[in-house]
């Protein structure tokens, strides 16, 4: 690394959708903005696709990429701790860890940026007096949950889930009680504490850096910048929309060489990609329905297919990839044999940027995670809006009532089980009803403002390079010219 150039030092929690962005913000300082960036990962060591992320991002070596030795919090955590709680604790045993490997680096960073997680880190930067920020994965409107959290804290009385009236977030779509992110859903639960104090820490950073763009969330992003919502740091705490930042078409090294011949095949926007993130499986009956609804609907298919699972439906974030388990001992009998002609079955993981980007490819049904949502978007694909867990619920709203990308079924899937009936007609009318024209039309305009934004001189080129100046640091497109 040449000591001249900027030196960023990037931190990601464990899981995908932490890690994604985190890498590709990294790389995009190194080729856009003429920084060097370390970036630091706290990984989970489980999941097949987080695997794959690591070894196709260290080649080429755009930057330096370090795993974290693992911490042993067996002795720190009960049971049955959420995610929220796990990942917090990570972070929280990794930090003198990171500490010593920032302490030991030859070239001294020139500013801190961490993920939602990593909020604790923070305090590091404040050590080593160094400029520290922070870099939302998600979108405007979950910041600004989080950062609004500790004055709902403080006015709502009892369980959030169990008000009547929406939550007003100042200048911001307000919040329905059923669309709480998962750890305000038990206010006593450890995983809600560990977010209030996210919040808290959020502002405390010199600057705020978000995977979305102006066009996309104008109005969230203009109360992020008030100081209704931001009070006291509303002066002092810029808001950078940089994204969207999504892992590039080509990236993986574990393509399915089979499934992309049977995709050459079909006809243009005819085939709905199914997946539900790293870390989403359902039930049993809810697989079952979900099967029967493909079928039903008649349309051509992907899905990406692991075990069910006997609890919650977050519970694979930390081992999605384990087990070989044969599909067919899970799904109906018959349905593989019945749809093979239609349908691809693929255990475990797949390439999502790649099928998404596949000119065959006309429909996804998702999680909601928000790696996912820009992957689509960017692709140009609708969406039937299909949330689990974390802030995915204000996801499926963002995308339904806000940017009219997507269709979702009547009831919340964490709710109650989704029946195939619904499942067909929400497939169809996605892939091949009138109604569903507007959608993909919608869903098209966004891919072009996306594009716009990235562009030389455009709202997240722009952003990004007011970021960098604040270190001295020229575009590269500014030193061409």
């Amino acid at each position: 690394m040449e000591s001249s150039k900027p030196h960023a030092v990037l931190l990601s929690s464990p899981g995908l959708g932490h890690l994604i962005p985190v890498l590709e913000l990294g790389k995009r300082l190194v080729t856009h903005h003429n920084f060097s960036a370390t970036i630091f990962v706290v990984a989970s060591h489980t999941s097949v696709g987080e695997s794959q992320v690591l070894k196709s991002s260290m080649s080429p070596q755009l930057c330096d990429i370090i795993e974290l030795p693992p911490v042993d919090i067996s002795g720190r955590l009960d049971d049955d701790a959420e995610i929220v709680t796990v990942i917090s604790v990570m972070m929280r045993e990794s930090k003198p860890l990171l500490r010593s490997a920032i302490s030991a680096m030859k070239q001294p960073p020139t500013v801190l940026i961490v993920d939602l997680f990593g909020s604790e880190a923070l305090e590091i930067a404040e050590e080593l007096g160094i400029p520290k920020y922070v870099f939302m994965a998600s979108n405007a409107w979950f910041i600004a949950l989080t950062i609004y959290l500790p004055a709902l804290d403080k006015k709502v009385k009892g369980e959030y889930v169990d008000q009547t009236e929406p939550f007003q977030i100042p200048g911001c779509k307000s919040l329905k009680p059923e669309e709480v992110v998962d750890p305000m859903l038990d206010r006593s639960n450890q995983q809600y504490s560990e977010y209030l104090r996210i919040g808290m820490e959020f502002p405390k950073g010199d600057g705020i850096l978000v995977n979305t763009w102006e066009d996309l969330q104008r109005t969230t992003l203009a109360a992020l910048r008030d100081e209704k919502l931001l009070g006291r740091f509303a002066n002092n705490l810029p808001i950078y929309p940089v994204g969207p930042l999504t892992r590039p078409v080509g990236s993986s090294t574990s393509k399915d060489q089979q499934l992309f011949a049977w995709l050459a095949k079909q006809p243009s926007e005819s085939v709905i990609f199914v997946s539900f993130g790293s870390g989403g499986t359902l039930s049993y009956k809810q697989m079952t329905e979900l099967a029967w609804g493909l079928e039903l609907s008649q349309q051509r298919f992907i899905w990406v297919v692991r075990p069910p699972t006997v609890t919650n439906s977050n519970s694979a974030f930390f081992t999605s990839g384990n087990g070989g388990d044969d599909p067919s001992d899970y799904l109906p009998e018959g349905f593989i044999g019945r749809t093979n002609e239609v349908g691809q079955i693929v255990p475990l993981w797949a390439s999502q940027v790649d099928i998404l980007s596949h000119p065959s490819v006309g429909g996804f049904l998702s999680h909601c995670g928000w790696n996912s949502i820009l992957e689509s978007i960017t692709n140009g694909v609708p969406l039937i809006a299909w949330p689990l867990y974390s802030e995915q619920k204000m996801n499926a709203t963002l995308l339904t009532e806000e940017l009219g990308v997507a269709v979702r079924p009547e009831t919340l899937p964490s709710k109650k089980v989704v029946e195939r009936e619904e499942i067909a007609k929400m497939v169809r009318k996605i892939m091949v009803e009138e109604e569903g024209f507007g959608i993909r039309a919608k869903v098209k305009e966004l891919k072009q403002s996306a594009e716009k934004a990235l562009s030389e001189g455009a709202s997240s080129h722009q952003a990004l390079s007011k970021f960098a100046e604040t270190f001295g640091c020229v575009s590269l497109a500014d030193m061409r010219n």
